[in-house]
């Protein structure tokens, strides 16, 4: 009798301590998530409860299958109490995933994403088409084979898009390079595709600039920087994005830093903007391949083949004169940027990134010759560190409801 009451009131009271620490569901699973919070001890400082409480919700969200906690001994770097060590927390491996896709003008990329960033699965799809409808229905289908083939649980999806999408329609506002329609309604048609291969969850649309900054903040290269630009360029084109303290600034309809259309040289390329020698034709990768002298061709992507010159055939002179042309245009660039958005970081990504790696002095000084801030003192340019960064990103679009509400989103465990 006496063990059964002690039991009882053992469970009431971790019931009690949940109950206090529900509200902190979301923000210690987002600790997790990002990295932040790898033991118990530094959950407990980071959400500024108790240890007790700290433990009841490590606990509600080991029980709901999205975070593991390692209690042996040894097992983690932080220190407990009275010398004991802490638990260590990390993402269930095996947990829920989402699916994400991220559509390029050659193709597109359906995966399988879990907590912490983490891609579980991936394939590629080479379906071209001026029908978005049709894109995406090949996406969903290859995203829900992933998923099939895992038995994972899925809790949303996300899409990334080269195109600036309005909110709060979520319509595709110049999807240039995709040849779709103008205002094409792509997060209504991506939902119904996902509702009718019978995949549970919210279904989320942005553009890929975006999402790729929003994954480099929480899991790459923009960790901790407060104010964080990200230029890059993929398959065609060059976007932009700024993370404010840590949320994506989007402007009032979804439709900020667009900046690929700063003119950088107004004697250069017509911009499909209808403006000439904008960034999105002076800095990317046809840019790159013209200037180098080089028509592509149809078997990879225009960013790949970029890639395998700018590595293989730097030390040529005409391929280095046209690197440097690139890294020339895109410093102005971003001096012009950093003049009215003062950032504490840049990262670059795709072809940018490879540029900085090719002569990273290069670029540095022209971004601080041209710009007051970085005569100042300098803004530290780093390249993004995330394969498939846009992806990821899409990932967090579909991940944020149960970084929200875990609950909610999940249902209470048992």
């Amino acid at each position: 009798m006496n063990g059964s009451g002690n039991g009882n009131g053992s469970t009431g009271s971790s019931r009690t301590k949940l109950e206090r620490g529900r509200g902190a569901l979301g923000p210690a699973l987002e600790l997790v998530h990002t990295g932040r919070a790898p033991t118990r001890a530094v959950l407990t400082a980071e959400l500024g409860v108790t240890r007790a409480t700290a433990g009841a919700v490590a606990a509600e969200l080991e029980a709901l299958g999205l975070i593991r906690v390692d209690s042996r001994p040894g097992a983690a770097g932080g220190g407990g109490s009275q010398g004991r060590p802490s638990h260590r927390l990390s993402v269930d491996e095996h947990g829920p995933v989402v699916l994400a896709a991220q559509i390029h003008p050659d193709g597109f990329r359906a995966a399988l994403v879990g907590l912490g960033g983490r891609i579980v699965a991936t394939a590629p799809g080479r379906t071209v088409s001026a029908d978005p409808a049709t894109v995406l229905r090949e996406v969903v289908q290859t995203g829900a084979a992933l998923l099939h083939r895992s038995g994972r649980r899925c809790v949303g999806a996300g899409l990334a898009v080269p195109s600036a999408v309005a909110e709060p329609e979520g319509t595709a506002l110049n999807p240039l390079h995709l040849t779709w329609p103008a205002g094409s309604p792509v997060r209504a048609v991506f939902a119904e595709c996902v509702k009718s291969a019978g995949i549970d969850g919210p279904a989320l649309t942005g553009n890929d600039v975006n999402l790729a900054a929003l994954a480099e903040h929480r899991h790459g290269a923009g960790r901790s920087a407060q104010h964080l630009l990200c230029v890059a360029t993929g398959h065609r084109g060059v976007g932009g994005a700024l993370v404010l303290d840590g949320r994506l600034h989007s402007g009032s309809s979804g439709l900020a830093l667009e900046v690929g259309h700063l003119t950088v040289n107004p004697e250069g390329r017509p911009c499909h903007c209808g403006s000439r020698g904008c960034l999105d034709v002076e800095a990317d990768p046809l840019a790159f391949l013209t200037a180098a002298g080089r028509t592509p061709g149809p078997e990879v992507s225009l960013l790949q083949q970029a890639r395998d010159l700018l590595r293989a055939e730097y030390g040529d002179p005409t391929v280095r004169a046209a690197a440097e042309e690139i890294v020339d245009r895109l410093g102005l660039g971003l001096a012009g940027l950093v003049n009215i958005l003062n950032p504490d970081r840049i990262i670059l990504g795709g072809l940018h990134r490879e540029l900085l790696h090719a002569d990273p002095e290069r670029l540095r000084a022209v971004v601080a010759d041209r710009s007051l801030w970085g005569r100042s003192g300098g803004v530290p340019i780093l390249p993004c560190t995330l394969d498939h960064n846009s992806l990821v990103g899409a990932a967090e679009l579909a991940w944020q409801p149960v970084l929200d509400d875990p609950l909610g989103a999940l249902g209470p465990v048992g």
